[in-house]
């Protein structure tokens, strides 16, 4: 059975200690300016992209990190978060494999706050796909959130399916909040590992190890 760890702390601090073994990936969204005023937006958005440069250097060159964010209305002025994962990809000497737009409303509805869409960013310092694994670049629907600022099934379900694909043993999240990916990461055979900064949603994330689908690999083995 897939194992799920769980770590109350920093996610900074733990994509610090240095590189993950070779057959971990990374799946995770960080955190929006609005979860750290004290950075006020342009020191959050130079939190962002070190951030991301930091958990690009975490993995192995041939592994694969993957953000899913959400960009934000702020002041009249959009805040471009896939143009911020690239420009941490690019200091970590990374690229992007794919990039795919996840629809978080129906299209032709006109939101406030945030777009009707997020992004999922696709980056590796030395991975190289063929055309041949190509995968649909727009996702319909977000599918069901555990939380306002959760993962949605569908985008998980996606991600997780991806590294499972490419031979990874685990997935790494360093942000996880309710843990939805860490779920899903166990759903497709692959061990979890958490950080999450919040005693709160660490112990949700923890509680969730009892409610996640079972695992696709033994249910396949049933039938």
């Amino acid at each position: 059975m897939p194992s799920r760890v769980v770590h109350h702390g920093d996610g900074v601090a733990f994509l610090a200690r240095g590189r993950l073994p070779a057959d971990h990936a990374i799946v995770t969204s960080l955190p929006d300016h609005s979860e750290l005023p004290a950075l006020g937006v342009a020191g959050w958005r130079t939190w962002f992209v070190d951030t991301v440069a930091l958990a690009c250097r975490a993995i192995a060159g041939d592994a694969v990190a993957i953000f899913y964010q959400t960009d934000v209305k702020h002041d009249g002025r959009w805040i471009d978060k896939a143009h911020l994962v690239l420009c941490g990809a690019d200091a970590a000497d990374s690229h992007a494999l794919w990039h795919k737009v996840v629809c978080r409303v129906a299209p032709g509805t006109a939101t406030f706050g945030r777009p009707a869409y997020a992004h999922m960013v696709c980056v590796s310092r030395a991975r190289r796909l063929a055309p041949a694994a190509s995968t649909p670049d727009v996702l319909p629907a977000l599918g069901a959130m555990t939380w306002s600022r959760a993962m949605g099934a569908a985008a998980c379900e996606t991600a997780a399916r991806f590294v499972a694909s490419i031979g990874a043993r685990a997935i790494v999240d360093p942000f996880c909040g309710h843990g939805s990916i860490l779920a899903a990461a166990n759903a497709h055979g692959l061990d979890a590992i958490g950080v999450e900064l919040s005693r709160r949603r660490c112990a949700r994330a923890r509680q969730a190890m009892h409610e996640s689908p079972p695992n696709r690999a033994t249910e396949a083995q049933r039938h």
